[in-house]
């Protein structure tokens, strides 16, 4: 992916070193960086909200069955940016940045105005307006303060866990969570979750898995325009992007933790659902292309 040189977005706050030092807790799992990843059964779920997912805090409580409680606010460090020599934070503020450019001028086209999210760099925990979040969790956005929240020890998981790598992989991650707070701003996640609320927990993951994967093409509908503009896909890049995709499906996460596989759970796509609606938004670049909401097969 050609990223550097390109405009490297302001809107990025670096926590790391804020929070309590947490990691992958949980017992067992693989050890990384000192740590330890915790890969039971709630762990990989959370993977998969990890993974280009939904609020982590909503994905335990689709989990747990519970109603959700309102989040407690917490106090935290006065926000900074982080160093010009932390090149990973340069690529991710230059992703971010480009996802600006892209969503601002799409915005623009239809008579709207696009809100640039935050992205905000952490270790450990760090409050946020759902509540306390964790490195454990994994990326996630946050519709109450409009910000992406990442861990950036995430792309190491990538590698060591997934079989994951590359800068373009690393950016769809992004480029996902960013899908979740267009998807915010369109007023399309405030119905699904008011619907959720009514709903099954059956019917509550089908939603979930509908606008997971309206977030993955939404992701294309970004790398379409933006190689457009800026000629950022080098050769292997889409490659990285869908073996990313196909790495977190539902079923291949699953079989990966308990060796079988259960439909009705899943929350996020499977690995084909998640490469095929990526691929319709890269390839026809287009929001309305997105709307798994209306389409019968998935």
């Amino acid at each position: 992916m050609k990223w550097e040189g390109n405009r490297e977005s302001d809107n990025v706050e670096d926590r790391r070193g804020d929070g309590d030092g947490g990691g992958y807790g949980g017992g067992g799992g693989l050890p990384f960086g000192g740590r330890s990843i915790g890969l039971g059964t709630v762990a990989v779920a959370l993977v998969a909200s990890y993974f280009l997912g939904i609020n982590p805090l909503t994905m335990l409580d689709l989990l747990s069955g519970g109603g959700g409680q309102a989040p407690v606010q917490q106090q935290q460090a006065p926000a900074h940016k982080p160093s010009p020599n932390d090149q990973m934070a340069r690529f991710v503020s230059t992703v971010l940045a480009d996802t600006e450019d892209t969503w601002g001028q799409l915005f623009a086209d239809s008579g709207k105005q696009y809100v640039r999210p935050k992205l905000v760099l952490f270790s450990g925990s760090t409050p946020t307006a759902c509540g306390m979040g964790q490195t454990a969790t994994g990326p996630f956005y946050c519709p109450g303060d409009q910000k992406v929240y990442i861990d950036l020890s995430f792309y190491e998981l990538m590698k060591q866990r997934f079989k994951v790598s590359g800068n373009f992989a690393q950016a769809y991650v992004i480029a996902h969570e960013v899908g979740h707070h267009v998807q915010h701003l369109l007023g399309i996640s405030d119905k699904v979750d008011a619907a959720r609320r009514n709903a099954t927990e059956k019917q509550a993951n089908a939603m979930s898995v509908r606008l997971e994967l309206q977030a993955d093409c939404f992701a294309g509908v970004w790398a379409y325009h933006a190689n457009q503009a800026r000629h950022i896909i080098e050769d292997g890049d889409i490659e990285e992007a869908l073996n990313a995709a196909s790495a977190i499906g539902d079923d291949a996460l699953q079989r990966q933790a308990r060796g079988e596989v259960v439909p009705d759970s899943f929350t996020h796509g499977t690995s084909a659902q998640r490469v095929a609606w990526f691929k319709r938004g890269i390839t026809e670049g287009k929001v309305n292309a997105c709307n798994t909401f209306a389409a019968q097969q998935l």
